[in-house]
């Protein structure tokens, strides 16, 4: 049985009875927003034409240049600059684009007295923007988790100052509902971008990521390869791997098969699923160097390419002179999977397009749908709205990360942000979710909300407006781990800034991340009241005396 929290029970009665009437002061943005624009502008975006919109591929530019297009015809003004200075709706991303040779990949265990073992695909594998030739000791810091706020720090006892640090995926007591770290759902420091980033900090020079050892849900790379359960096709030209070139990461992430793992501790005393245990039952650290281990990694990359992508961005500037100053943005990304000569198992080779109508070219038209209404409405909002549609979401959140290291409104004045990514359909199971998260018999009227916690306020103003929309808010991926949902989307590295961050989502099903996703399968009448409902979220927002708050920890809150 599947159930909604208490939090999102108010918005479910209300939506059964009539709904409110819309301000006359805000009706005409909202019913511009009409389910004949959302469907000839994603006929577009998914369409043969735009082969679809692969990062660094020409139909990728051309949908960046359709999204600029619109910004200037609803007569928003650009946010961002061009190389030469001049205004432009376009902020340039430079990106490494890199294809790693796995037969290159080696790491080398020294221990004294012991001859050298070299490990070698696929017992190792690591994909770095740069080749990597670097050598140091072994350190194991649990979770590879420092939260000063909740007195936890897995660095506390240990030096990891040029050494490769040994760290397991997701949080502590993820089973416990009490846990301080969001009971059973993810906080910011689950992923592993956040790990890297603090190893970094603390002076190791790379992370080994492992599976936790005593997990009850299934492990990220057999998630990853749920996705593609039912494909009896082979993509013969692999997606790429791209990173941004100045990106804040600078470490390689290593990932080793189990009996390597257990090699690394052979001489340690202890075990990984002891350590987890231990961590799991006093939330202490338990890290420790590993003795005698000296580690040699070297990796190798065939070929790299450096290129530019884009996000679009334009401002509709505030009605107040003072509050003008604050910025909301709604945001979406305008990338997917591209296209690929397929083979059968027959032998049968075609080509394919990957169109991503829902994934996210729904979330595309969605954002340049509100920009159009927004500036339709005769009155316009106090504070100014940023509208976004983000590059590379897909090759890893490349171009909101990118954003947020570079924004182009003040992130301190920012007061809260939108994202749509997978607004157009129902959710159905499907292989990535089996067994891992309930889905609703009828989710024809349901949207789900993605960051509630680090804002209550925000979520509040959200059930609020959704009176005069009647959407049933479900807030079940706030209690996921196994998926990963929190991490997966634009959203997400703006609430790393601390800004209230929501990510609308209609769910998954089985067409996700397959050529299957089309525009013949989009829901539209429900995407217009998505796209209704954040228009009036974010009129309420920008013209209220008080912002949503920001709960930097969403355990110290209860």
């Amino acid at each position: 049985m599947w159930r909604i929290a208490p939090l999102v029970l108010p918005t479910l009665c209300l939506s059964a009875l009539a709904q409110q009437a819309v301000s006359p002061r805000l009706k005409t943005g909202f019913e511009a927003i009409r389910e004949s624009d959302l469907r000839a502008n994603l006929t577009f975006v998914a369409g043969p034409g735009l082969q679809g919109r692969m990062s660094l591929q020409p139909g990728d530019d051309a949908s960046a240049e359709w999204v600029a297009s619109e910004f200037a015809k609803a007569g928003l003004q650009p946010a961002a600059t061009d190389a030469q200075g001049k205004p432009s709706f376009l902020q340039p991303m430079r990106l490494i684009e890199y294809k790693p040779d796995p037969t290159a990949t080696l790491l080398t265990i020294t221990r004294p007295g012991a001859a050298p073992r070299e490990i070698h695909a696929p017992n190792v594998s690591s994909s770095f923007r740069t080749d990597n030739d670097l050598s140091g000791g072994l350190v194991y810091v649990g979770f590879g988790i420092t939260a000063p706020e909740l007195g936890y720090d897995d660095y506390a006892n240990v030096d990891a100052h040029g050494k490769i640090v040994i760290l397991m995926e997701h949080e502590p007591q993820e089973d416990d509902p009490h846990s301080i770290f969001n009971g059973k759902g993810n906080t910011r420091y689950a992923t592993s971008r956040v790990k890297l980033l603090n190893a970094q900090r603390h002076g190791a020079i790379a992370a080994i990521l492992i599976p936790e050892p005593n997990a009850t849900h299934v492990t990220t790379a057999k998630r990853l390869s749920s996705v593609l359960a039912g494909v009896t096709s082979k993509r013969l030209t692999p997606l790429p791997l791209q990173a941004i070139v100045d990106d804040e990461v600078t470490i390689p992430l290593i990932t080793v098969a189990s009996a390597v793992e257990d090699d690394l501790f052979a001489q340690s005393g202890t075990t990984p699923k002891a350590l987890q245990t231990a961590i799991d039952q006093d939330l202490k650290t338990h890290s420790l160097a590993l003795p005698g281990v000296e580690l040699h990694l070297q990796t190798h990359n065939l070929t790299t390419r450096t290129a530019t992508t884009y996000n679009v961005a334009a401002l509709l500037p505030g009605g107040d002179p003072t509050l003008s100053a604050e910025t909301l943005i709604v945001s979406g990304h305008h990338d997917h999977n591209g296209a690929s000569d397929v083979e059968e198992q027959d032998g049968q080779r075609h080509h394919d397009v990957w169109p991503g109508a829902d994934d996210n070219g729904s979330g595309t038209v969605g954002v340049v749908e509100l920009a159009h209404a927004f500036a339709a409405n005769p009155a316009k909002p106090k504070r100014s709205i940023l509208f976004v549609v983000f590059a590379s979401e897909e090759r890893g959140l490349l171009g909101s990360f990118y954003m947020a290291q570079h924004p182009l409104r003040p992130l301190a004045t920012t007061r809260a942000m939108v994202n749509f990514d997978m607004i157009g359909r129902d959710e159905k199971p499907s292989p990535q979710t089996d067994n891992v998260i309930d889905i609703p018999a009828d989710t024809s009227n349901r949207l789900n909300l993605i960051g509630t916690l680090y804002s209550p306020d925000f979520l509040h103003t959200i059930e609020q407006q959704d009176k005069q929309v009647g959407l049933i808010l479900d807030d079940r991926y706030e209690r996921d781990t196994a998926l990963g949902i929190f991490f997966r989307s634009d959203q997400f590295p703006f609430i790393l800034r601390d800004i209230p961050a929501l990510w609308f989502f209609t769910g998954f099903h089985p067409d996700y991340h397959h050529v299957t996703d089309t525009v013949d399968r989009i829901d539209f009448p429900k995407m217009v009241k998505i796209v209704r409902l954040a228009y009036l979220t974010l009129f309420t927002i920008a013209d209220e005396p008080h912002t949503p708050k920001f709960v930097a920890h969403p355990a110290l809150g209860r």
